[in-house]
């Protein structure tokens, strides 16, 4: 039994896909209306990643929405800022000289959105971002590694990147979508947090299926076997197709059956989002609110 089988054997990795939704339809059912307020907007949009991952963007475009950051409360004085920034390495530098609010600067890094490059080159970037300021790293897995079964070069590769940003905080992109199942999805949740994951996400909205319900529960449920067994907090990160503020509460009421209040706040607890904040001002204001 090589270490990776001793490391499942440890937890409970058979997940049923049809068990799972199931599950989901009635935690939603039984609990999605006490979530569906004005408060838990506000909380939401306290917890998002303010994104652009584009290839058109530019320095006028980061700047642009670093300063809508940096002017929001002036605008909407009773509604909490949004918890950090989210761009590529390149554009590090122009939000953190643009910024005034105190968030963190998340940026993208080691060959997103496939991972599929060198090692050196993923090190590089991940540490180059935060040479430039970024106090967060997004990486995708190798997910073409781990369903081949080769565990050791895809912990290699995180825990690597990891101590190459030293204390910046990593998150470490899933891609439920391309993972497919249930068990796969609990299996790269339990190796990615033993390689040293400060958060564990979804993914990167850059394939046909991202964030679901189904997998941000399969996630959590992770999370929280993770904490049973070794005593270590790891956050969690719902991103990509999560737009509407029904689909925030979805996440987030699961986040707060499955690991409890301890993670309803905006450091153990991230939406990766473009087009959420804009809806969950439009729920809490009452009115269409084209704000970012």
């Amino acid at each position: 039994m090589d270490k990776f089988e001793e490391l499942f054997a440890q937890y409970n990795c058979q997940w049923n896909d049809e068990d799972v939704k199931a599950k989901v339809a009635q935690l939603l059912a039984d609990h999605f209306n006490e979530n569906n307020h004005a408060e838990v907007w506000k909380q939401c949009l306290h917890q998002i990643d303010l994104t652009t991952l584009n290839g058109e963007d530019t320095t006028a475009k980061v700047e642009g929405m670093a300063r809508k950051v940096n002017d929001f409360k002036k605008h909407f004085p009773n509604i909490p800022n949004v918890a950090a920034m989210c761009v590529y390495p390149a554009l590090v530098e122009t939000a953190h000289n643009t910024l005034t609010e105190p968030i963190g600067i998340a940026a993208v890094a080691a060959g997103f959105p496939a991972s599929q490059t060198f090692i050196e080159v993923k090190v590089a970037e991940a540490a180059m971002a935060v040479q430039a300021g970024a106090t967060e790293i997004d990486i995708v897995i190798s997910v073409g590694k781990f369903l081949e079964g080769r565990y050791q070069e895809v912990f290699d590769e995180i825990a690597e990147i990891k101590a190459a940003i030293r204390t910046a905080h990593l998150k470490v992109i899933l891609e439920t979508g391309a993972l497919k199942t249930a068990e796969n999805i609990y299996k790269a949740s339990i190796l990615a947090m033993a390689a040293g994951a400060d958060f564990i996400k979804t993914s990167t909205g850059k394939i046909a299926v991202n964030a679901t319900p189904e997998a941000s529960f399969v996630m959590c449920n992770a999370i929280r076997d993770w904490k049973e067994k070794t005593g270590s907090k790891v956050c969690f990160k719902p991103a990509g197709g999560v737009s509407t503020t029904e689909e925030a509460v979805q996440h987030y009421t699961i986040v707060k059956e499955v690991l409890g209040k301890e993670w309803l706040n905006n450091e153990s607890f991230r939406f990766g989002a473009s087009r959420l904040a804009n809806n969950l001002l439009t729920s809490i204001v009452g009115s269409e609110t084209k704000y970012f």
